[in-house]
């Protein structure tokens, strides 16, 4: 039976400077959640000036006109909120869940940093921020194990000159070499009320909503609109191309990568349920050929979720001592081989569509995950009704549809591969 749309209470209104706010009054809660969606994320990065994104993600804490370094964390704390921030390769969010009597501190926080961050960004705030990113880039990335996969797996997918092609993260090269010239550009381009989806959820109704969002943000000014970055869709990878690493790793892996239809097409969910078969759980594929049979210590795959041209799908498998990585990459494409040619089975579609929905209710069940859904499908969709809706689409998908979508994209042809051998002491 398909499952019937939710019910979320939705509104919708636009500011005058093209500032779009969502709002989902939830009466039950005592508090309210506030997320902040800027459309800008490392693919809006030119060539020599990458990480730019990602560092304002901690220069947004460093003070505004009115605030000092710092304090936007602490007061929000100090009343019973908490804060923080995230940037991906499509955009920048910012996001508190406070209690209700503190909504209009947390908007006038958010506004005033929109309005007059730069006021408060010199040198010396740049060359303290851009110190923390180094610093986050070397525990998260270049001194962990496996911390530069992605960094690989992007390459080969897109090639280093595309949008897509480098992490948000950036390189220490730029970012030594970012001037604050180069930084108050970056923010006045893209730190823009047009350029934003703000997004309430929880104890606020929607005239009340309005209110305080035209007492705090409608008085920053129009500015003139610039058009959404698009991506052209690239074809699936031709030519498997591959790195072959030796790492001081603690066990050889491999990972695949596939090019995939973006976020927001009927093709990419098809996927994902293909993806939830071969890889979600005990009775998942790769769960039972690679570490049932002991090849694999571990293994996995999931999507990027990039909205622009195309997604990127990865699959992984971490060896068992004493199995060649060679062995494991040719167990991990048979599964994908096989599945691409036969499609999945009526109870693993079952249970995929099962578990899409028990984790798709899960987070709306949370009020800053579910404000986070309202801006990210404001922006992807056009419109938060995708919220109460996406589930129905799921539902309808055909073991047809996932099988051609999957042999359509992710075939093993298709697939880019990066190994890492441990070294050897």
């Amino acid at each position: 039976m398909r499952p019937r749309p939710l019910s979320y209470q939705l509104h919708r209104y636009q500011l005058a400077n093209g500032l779009r706010l969502v709002v989902n009054p939830d009466p039950w809660t005592p508090a309210v959640a506030v997320n902040l969606w800027y459309d800008v994320g490392s693919a809006h990065e030119a060539d020599g000036r990458t990480g730019f994104a990602h560092l304002f993600e901690h220069l947004m804490f460093s003070g505004s006109a009115q605030v000092a370094s710092g304090e936007h964390l602490s007061g929000l704390q100090a009343l019973g909120g908490e804060a923080n921030a995230t940037t991906s390769f499509d955009r920048t969010n910012y996001f508190e869940t406070v209690p209700v009597s503190v909504l209009p501190l947390a908007l006038w926080l958010e506004a005033d940093r929109l309005e007059s961050l730069l006021d408060a960004v010199d040198q010396t705030a740049l060359d303290t921020q851009r110190e923390v990113v180094k610093e986050e880039k070397r525990q998260r990335y270049d001194n962990v194990p496996y911390g530069d996969a992605f960094t690989h797996l992007v390459e080969l997918a897109f090639g280093p000159a595309h949008p897509y092609g480098h992490m948000p993260i950036g390189s220490m090269a730029d970012l030594d070499q970012a001037s604050l010239t180069d930084i108050h550009d970056f923010f006045r381009a893209h730190y823009r009320p047009n350029n934003l989806v703000l997004s309430l959820a929880g104890a606020i109704g929607f005239e009340e909503a309005v209110e305080l969002v035209e007492t705090y943000f409608g008085q920053l000014p129009a500015q003139p609109a610039e058009p959404r970055l698009s991506l052209s869709p690239l074809p699936p990878l031709r030519d498997r191309p591959r790195r072959d690493l030796t790492a001081a790793v603690p066990l050889d892996a491999v990972y695949c990568c596939w090019r995939i239809p973006p976020l927001g097409l009927p093709a990419h969910d098809a996927v994902g349920l293909g993806l939830s078969v071969l890889a979600d759980g005990l009775t998942a594929r790769l769960h039972r050929d690679l570490v049932r049979t002991d090849l694999a210590d571990a293994s996995g795959a999931f999507d990027l979720d990039l909205s622009r041209g195309n997604s990127l799908v990865v699959a992984y498998a971490t060896a068992r001592s004493g199995v060649d990585p060679a062995r494991l990459e040719a167990s991990l494409l048979q599964t994908w081989a096989q599945f691409v040619a036969d499609g999945p089975r009526p109870d693993e579609l079952e249970r995929a569509v099962a578990r899409t929905t028990r984790d798709w209710l899960t987070g709306l069940a949370s009020l800053d995950s579910r404000a986070d859904a309202l801006s990210e499908t404001s922006w992807v969709y056009g419109s938060p009704d995708r919220v109460n809706i996406w589930l129905t689409e799921i539902a309808s998908i055909t073991e047809g549809q996932i099988w051609a979508a999957c042999r359509d994209w992710l075939a093993p042809p298709q697939s880019g591969v990066l190994t890492y051998r441990r070294t050897v002491a």
